[in-house]
């Protein structure tokens, strides 16, 4: 184990991939104002998860990927069971922050874990199919299309999927909002994805050059 370089790329991929994701569903319940449409402060860290999940897509595979999927949604929902036994239990007087002010931050209703998910899951099954499909026809070119490609599609059914479950069918929003917030919601990933791409190809660099001296050890 740690014999390659590659095995530590995997690692430090996984960890800032695993630790954005579950930042984003812990900030997921706060809805803020972007040009009067609400809008979940949780996909501050989604940048970070885009370009996370296309290097390990590139370098690690289809099954990297997926695998390392069904991990973070198992620690989420970790996260959360964990935070519900913490919501039960009262603090003392001296605590700097009461039972009621931690439960408004974490007390998510089921509706929303559920809901994250569920997107979190949908998005990174069509974007793994998506970049790799794309992949398959472009060989080594075109990484800009098979990054960003996937990730515009994939964050299209990512940001309907959360709001429909989370806040929708609850009621929480009517139809028109609920279609307003996702396409605000949607237009701001797609903007950061594009934005990211030079991010890919340094990532690309860096990661490359790394572990290619695993074949001159190899010698």
């Amino acid at each position: 184990m740690f014999t390659r370089r590659k095995d530590t790329v995997y690692i430090i991929l996984a960890g800032i991939f695993i630790t954005n994701a579950i930042v984003a569903e812990l900030t997921g319940g706060k809805l803020i104002d972007v040009f009067g449409v609400p809008m979940s402060i949780g996909i501050l860290p989604w940048p970070i998860v885009f370009v996370t999940t296309d290097l390990i897509n590139e370098y690690f595979g289809e099954k990297g990927v997926k695998r390392l999927s069904l991990i973070t949604a198992g620690l989420i929902a970790y996260t959360f069971f964990v935070l519900y036994f913490a919501i039960q239990i009262p603090s003392i007087g001296i605590s700097s922050v009461t039972s009621e002010q931690f439960k408004s931050v974490f007390g998510q209703s089921q509706l929303i874990i559920v809901g994250s998910i569920a997107a979190f899951l949908v998005s990174q099954l069509i974007d793994v199919t998506i970049f790799h499909f794309v992949k398959k026809r472009t060989g080594n070119r075109m990484i800009w299309l098979r990054s960003t490609g996937s990730t515009v599609i994939s964050q299209f059914f990512d940001s309907f999927i959360v709001l429909g479950i989370a806040f929708y069918l609850p009621g929480i929003m009517d139809f028109k909002t609920y279609v307003i917030s996702g396409l605000t919601g949607y237009t701001v990933k797609l903007v950061i994805a594009v934005l990211m791409t030079p991010m890919i190809y340094l990532g690309h660099y860096v990661i490359q050059k790394y572990i290619s001296k695993d074949s001159l050890l190899e010698k």
